[in-house]
Formats: structure tokens, C-alpha cells, sequence
């Protein structure tokens, strides 16, 4: 449980520092690539949550 734990935890990390990034000072292309890995971030995260969809990643967008 503890590496689920760990491994949810990360992935909010990594999202909440996408949202944090100020995207208009980045060139297209990288502003597409921080769009990508948010959208990919999120899929992995609506795969990962427990079955009553409760968990850290709820407020990933936070």
C-alpha cells in the first residue's frame, strides 16, 4: 500500500507543477508539450484512483 501511496503522490506532484508553470512565456511547442503531459497526467490519474474515486489525485488541479 505504502508504494501506491508514494506512487499517487507523485504524480500529484508532477501535475501540480505543470499547472503551476506560466505557460505564456513558453514557445508553442513547448506550451503543446506541457499541454500533452497534462492531458496524459490526468488519464493516468482517473486509471489509477481507487474504485470509489477518492484519493490524492482529487486535487491535483489545485
Amino acid at each position: 500500500m505504502e508504494q501506491e501511496f508514494k506512487q499517487g503522490y507523485r504524480m500529484h506532484r508532477i501535475l501540480s507543477n505543470l499547472n503551476r508553470l506560466d505557460v505564456e512565456r513558453l514557445d508553442d511547442a513547448d506550451r503543446e508539450r506541457v499541454e500533452t503531459a497534462r492531458d496524459l497526467l490526468k488519464e493516468v490519474s482517473l486509471l489509477t484512483r481507487p474504485g470509489d474515486g477518492t484519493g490524492a489525485d482529487d486535487h491535483a488541479d489545485s
